[in-house]
C-alpha cells in the first residue's frame, strides 16, 4: 500500500490525466473526488465558474482511501482552475479534510497562459501544514512535460528527506 495519495477533481479529464501520470511515476494511490453536481457541457462550465467565484461548496460523495488521510506521508491535491480559483469540489475536500493532512503538494491544471499561482495560497487556507511543492500545468503547452518532471523531482526529494 502506497504512503502517497493523489486526490483530485477533474471536470473535463485534463486533471485526471495529469494526476494519473504523476501517481504512476510515484507509485501513488489515486482517488477521484465527486460532489454529485452535474458539471457537464456549457451549463456545467458556467455553474462551475460561478461556484468557484462564490466559493460555494457542496457535500462530497463518499470516497475511500487505503489508509486514514493523516497517515499518508504526502497527499498531492489536484484541481482545475475555475475563474482564477481552485474548483469548488477540491475546496469542499480541503474544508472538510484539510486539517488532517500533514504534508501536501498541489497540482493545478489551467486552460489559460496565466499560471494562477495564487490558487496555492487559496488552498493553503484550509491546510495548516501549507504545501511543500506545487505545479501549474497547461495541457498541450510546450513546457508541460518539463514542469511535470520538475514537480516529480521535487516530490521525490521531499519524500527522500522524510
Amino acid at each position: 500500500m502506497s504512503d502517497v495519495l493523489c486526490i483530485y477533481y477533474s471536470r473535463t479529464g485534463h486533471t485526471k490525466q495529469t494526476m494519473e501520470e504523476i501517481a504512476q511515476a510515484l507509485g501513488a494511490e489515486t482517488v477521484e473526488l465527486r460532489d454529485g453536481v452535474n458539471r457537464s457541457g456549457w451549463q456545467g462550465w458556467l455553474r462551475s465558474g460561478l461556484d468557484a467565484m462564490r466559493k460555494t461548496t457542496r457535500p462530497l460523495r463518499k470516497f475511500e482511501t487505503g489508509r486514514p488521510l493523516k497517515d499518508y506521508r504526502l497527499v498531492i491535491v489536484g484541481t482545475p482552475v475555475w475563474a482564477g480559483r481552485c474548483s469548488s469540489v477540491v475546496r469542499s475536500f480541503l474544508k472538510e479534510h484539510g486539517g488532517s493532512l500533514r504534508n501536501t503538494a498541489y497540482v493545478i491544471t489551467r486552460g489559460s497562459e496565466d499560471k494562477n499561482e495564487e490558487v496555492y495560497e487559496q488552498m493553503d487556507q484550509y491546510t495548516p501544514c501549507g504545501h511543500c511543492a506545487a505545479v501549474s500545468l497547461r495541457t498541450g503547452s510546450v513546457g508541460y512535460a518539463f514542469w511535470e518532471e520538475e514537480f516529480l523531482r521535487q516530490v521525490r526529494e521531499i519524500l527522500n528527506q522524510q
